[in-house]
């Protein structure tokens, strides 16, 4: 078959080519009703399809972006995608998803397969990896936003909760229910994650500021696999925490487990905050305590941001904004 041109759609509803270009690219302006509606139909009666590989590399943009994870199990990973993905749609922007596994080298692959892809431009959750990619990115002029965590050094416009005020929180929380001995619990540090680092940072000032004692027993950063067994040890220690805070979902989750396994009692034998609005807080039992993130207003922020700075808006160097944390009280504490 004889593959539809926009020419054959311009004969078609008697209208010039670059008409229809117009309205390919919704550029509407100057249009009237009846044209929109005879270039409509004779696009649907033709079954024409725009070439837009063809429109891409005349406009030197594919009107897509990606979006590096970190590690896509994150409930709070996926809320911000919805969001980007919904702003972007809204924008008709396309956008591609890559799980990097927490693996810097795959995390790197995805950077240099995406700008083969020749996207417009990265929303990257980074994984403490490749800072030399990524400041050979900035140097580029490469439109890049960073969420969740930052890099010291490079001037990428980066999107973050208030990670030690949500400790905070957390803790005086604790403190009000009278819980004086209190733990946490956060993934590895070892590659120095700004939301583990700033957390375990938050714990640490908040006991400070109310005159507690610091018990570094009480203060755990292991892979996932070997949470349970983590927590289980310091719950034997001869004067085990009275409440833990779980730094995020996955870590919740490891704890939940412990606590089904061995039969504790919440919060009578152990009170549990966690980082992290998972979808099942008000419906466990007992519900849980929990700090809430503003997950779809940190994605639509950084949608804008990138699609801003891809349109030709100004970059903001060294910018990073902080989103308030909330807390939602509920019975595990």
């Amino acid at each position: 078959m004889k593959k539809v041109t926009m020419m054959d759609v311009a004969k078609e509803a008697n209208v010039s080519k670059s008409t229809v270009s117009q309205y390919i690219n919704k550029r509407y302006d100057y249009m009237s009703v009846e044209t929109k509606k005879r270039i409509k139909e004779a696009i649907e009666k033709l079954g024409y399809q725009p070439n837009y590989i063809a429109k891409s590399l005349k406009q030197k943009k594919t009107s897509t972006i990606g979006v590096i994870v970190a590690n896509i199990l994150h409930s709070f990973s996926t809320q911000v995608i919805r969001a980007v993905e919904d702003y972007c749609h809204e924008h008709d922007f396309h956008v591609i998803v890559c799980n990097a596994d927490d693996d810097p080298e795959k995390e790197k692959k995805y950077v240099e397969m995406l700008q083969a892809k020749q996207v417009d431009g990265l929303i990257v959750f980074p994984t403490g990896g490749n800072v030399e990619l990524f400041q050979q990115m900035v140097e580029q002029n490469f439109p890049l936003v960073f969420v969740d965590r930052r890099i010291e050094g490079l001037d990428v416009p980066s999107i973050l909760l208030d990670n030690k005020k949500a400790i905070t929180l957390a803790v005086e929380h604790l403190l009000e229910r009278n819980y004086k001995r209190i733990g946490i619990i956060t993934p590895s540090l070892i590659r120095k994650i700004t939301p583990r680092i700033e957390r375990i940072q938050g714990y640490k000032d908040a006991l400070e500021k109310h005159g507690l004692e610091l018990n570094e027993q009480y203060i755990k950063s292991v892979d996932v696999p070997l949470m349970k067994d983590t927590v289980k040890e310091m719950l034997e220690l001869p004067e085990p925490p009275d409440a833990l805070l779980a730094g995020n979902d996955l870590a919740l989750m490891e704890v939940l487990k412990l606590v089904k396994e061995e039969g504790l009692e919440v919060p009578s034998k152990l009170a549990i905050v966690g980082v992290d609005d998972v979808s099942f807080a008000s419906l466990f039992n007992p519900s849980l305590t929990t700090i809430a993130q503003p997950a779809f207003e940190m994605g639509t922020d950084a949608a804008e941001r990138l699609l801003n700075r891809i349109k030709g808006s100004p970059v903001e160097h060294s910018c990073v904004t902080y989103y308030e944390p909330v807390l939602r009280k509920r019975q595990s504490s």
